[in-house]
């Protein structure tokens, strides 16, 4: 939807930036970070979507999870594929409106190496909706807009502000934990998963590009930015 007539006819995944589809840029990142298998969630026009990646050979085995009737968000799209994943392996997850070249090999090497139930991609970035992170991980949430803030439990040390940047890599054992059912969104999961004691931990990545194309201003400025630099996402 916020894609207005953009979105309409043809589905997010399969809008292009520099030459390539969104979901062929998604793809690359996570193979580029080791993924073998992927999965991806489709709702708005899911044949176009099947029919793509039957004739496209993206790199990798690819799995599709058909969320029938509405979609189901961030935290409901994960629950309803977890069948397809492999057992005990990570899970790393990207949005499709997100382009980057950001080093996803170190986000995972870094939460495999830590007691982490998840590690998330954050910015110090100006945005309505900040995430909070004190010296253990996440905290909290704050909406700049409404000016609400929301601990999940209290701070140790110092608190920061940071921004969401649509990736982000679990444990399988956080499956376990979700007790969210039907439609809901990940990060809700995660804060009250924070608030309960598991560590849901920051990354801030100190190098790479990293564009979110999710409404029509966006996804113009980064078409704009490829045309000047075809290579600012190589």
């Amino acid at each position: 939807r916020r894609l207005g007539a953009l979105g309409e006819s043809t589905p997010k995944a399969l809008l292009t930036v520099g030459g390539r589809t969104m979901l062929e840029q998604a793809v690359a990142s996570l193979r580029g970070a080791g993924a073998r298998r992927v999965i991806v969630n489709v709702h708005h026009h899911a044949d176009r979507i099947e029919r793509f990646l039957a004739e496209h050979d993206l790199g990798v085995e690819v799995l599709v999870s058909r969320e029938d009737g509405h979609p189901l968000e961030t935290g409901g799209g994960l629950l309803h594929a977890r069948a397809l994943f492999h057992a005990g392996e990570s899970i790393l997850m990207h949005n499709v409106d997100v382009l980057s070249t950001l080093p996803l090999d170190e986000l995972l090497s870094r939460h495999e190496a830590s007691a982490a139930l998840a590690t998330l991609l954050v910015q110090e970035r100006d945005t309505a909706r900040q995430l909070l992170f004190d010296e253990v991980g996440l905290c909290g949430r704050e909406d700049r807009r409404s000016g609400e803030r929301r601990e999940v439990r209290p701070p140790r040390g110092a608190v920061r502000a940071l921004a969401f940047g649509g990736i982000h890599v679990a444990s399988p054992r956080l499956f376990e934990r979700i007790t969210e059912r039907g439609v809901f969104r990940i990060v809700d999961a995660y804060l009250r998963l924070a608030g309960e004691g598991q560590v849901i931990a920051p990354w801030v990545p100190d190098r790479g590009t990293w564009l979110e194309c999710g409404n029509p201003e966006r996804l113009a400025a980064a078409r704009a930015l490829l045309e000047r630099d075809p290579h600012a996402l190589d």
